[in-house]
């Protein structure tokens, strides 16, 4: 049976990670890989996890297992900052660990087809992974323009999509620091959405897999809060990885929001049961870390600093890169500037990505998607004159 299988499309950026290793130029840099990285190009554990992690080898007395529910010291731990100081949401809020924030987003979109949704609205361009979940679920999807050609995000496609939905549709957002654009909504924005969600009566979908790596904690949530207050029911899906450095330990968190608290155990019930087909238990370990952490208010304080360092390195970058944008202007290298996150989409042709790479051993996605953590002080300056060059010919 098995040789009668197809061999898949290789993951593009797998093949990009190699080339970029076998490259012997040691001026070249590598803009595809989606982690933080600090100005000397490594991705560190954070100081405070750490911390936690040894609190752990000493006073940790058990690996067995917690349940499909996983930690749930964890999940509460997260809540407010998530939903809020009250974070109870009238008894109509529970949570579940999982296998990273793409477990939580598959289990979301699991549910929601268990629940009856059938049709699930994405803007694109998006992360990758969402596309091939809701295929592999077996959910319909159809999509809208995210972005606009200036760098805003274009508000207009996505109410219109709500607008426009069934009863059995469902709308699936990216809660900060979009993948693969940084074009968030504005606030003013995210009220406009939350508007439209009470009025349709549709089910948001929410991923939030970049908290606090845009403006802020307070900040990079409030879209999502105003949504939340709006209406009846929503399922979120939130991501350790990037705002915790937990990348390998695949730490997330899954949030079912209900009309009334009398609906609770029958969701969460059947959350559980998906979550026991698909991956049985959750992994203990990096749930157990933030736990930690979040339940210490030095170790709570150190996060935050060490948060708020990453967040001011990638914003420094974006600032040096909106500065040079004469440089290149067919580029609108400024609209980087208000844009947030890892992540930013260049206008480049595929030849012009490739002449990066070529010319200049600079390494970035196809589709134009850079890792702006990749840049620093340092080598800013050269990928500027290069994106001169190929934009120039």
């Amino acid at each position: 049976m098995l040789d009668q299988l197809e061999a898949q499309s290789p993951d593009a950026l797998l093949a990009l990670i190699k080339m970029h290793a076998q490259d012997p130029r040691e001026d070249k840099i590598d803009l595809g890989v989606g982690v933080y990285r600090t100005n000397d190009g490594a991705t560190p554990v954070f100081r405070s996890i750490k911390a936690a992690e040894q609190r752990l080898v000493d006073t940790q007395d058990s690996k067995s297992y917690l349940g499909p529910e996983g930690d749930t010291g964890f999940v509460d731990a997260l809540k407010p900052y998530i939903f809020g100081k009250d974070a109870t949401m009238g008894g109509r809020l529970e949570g579940m660990q999982t296998p990273g924030g793409t477990g939580a987003v598959r289990l979301a979109v699991a549910l929601a087809k268990a629940a009856g949704v059938t049709r699930i609205h994405l803007g694109v361009p998006s992360w990758p992974n969402h596309a091939q979940i809701l295929q592999d679920v077996g959910v319909e999807t159809t999509t809208f323009h995210h972005a606009n050609a200036d760098g805003t995000a274009d508000i207009d496609a996505l109410l219109e999509a709500i607008g426009n939905a069934r009863e059995t549709d469902a709308v699936l957002l990216h809660g900060c620091c979009h993948n693969p654009t940084g074009v968030d909504y504005t606030q003013e924005q995210w009220g406009r959405i939350a508007d439209a969600f009470a009025e349709s009566g549709i089910l948001p979908i929410l991923d939030v897999a970049y908290h606090g790596l845009g403006e802020g904690l307070e900040e990079d949530i409030a879209g999502v809060r105003q949504v939340l207050a709006k209406v009846p029911e929503a399922l979120v899906a939130y991501s350790c990885d990037k705002n915790f450095g937990l990348y390998r330990d695949r730490v997330g968190a899954f949030y079912m929001i209900t009309r009334s608290a009398a609906d609770l155990p029958a969701i969460v019930s059947n959350a559980n049961a998906l979550a026991r087909a698909n991956w049985s238990m959750p992994p203990d370990h990096g749930g157990a870390a933030v736990r930690t952490v979040l339940r210490d208010e030095e170790l709570t304080r150190q996060w935050l600093d060490e948060l708020g360092e990453m967040r001011a390195r990638m914003r420094r970058v974006r600032e040096r890169l909106a500065a040079a944008d004469n440089e290149a202007p067919s580029l609108n290298l400024a609209a980087l500037g208000h844009q947030h996150g890892l992540f930013a989409m260049l206008p480049l042709s595929r030849e012009q990505i490739a002449q990066l790479r070529e010319d200049h051993g600079i390494y970035m996605a196809g589709s134009g998607r850079i890792n702006v953590a990749g840049l620093h002080e340092g080598n800013t300056p050269k990928f500027i004159a290069a994106l001169a060059q190929v934009t120039s010919a």
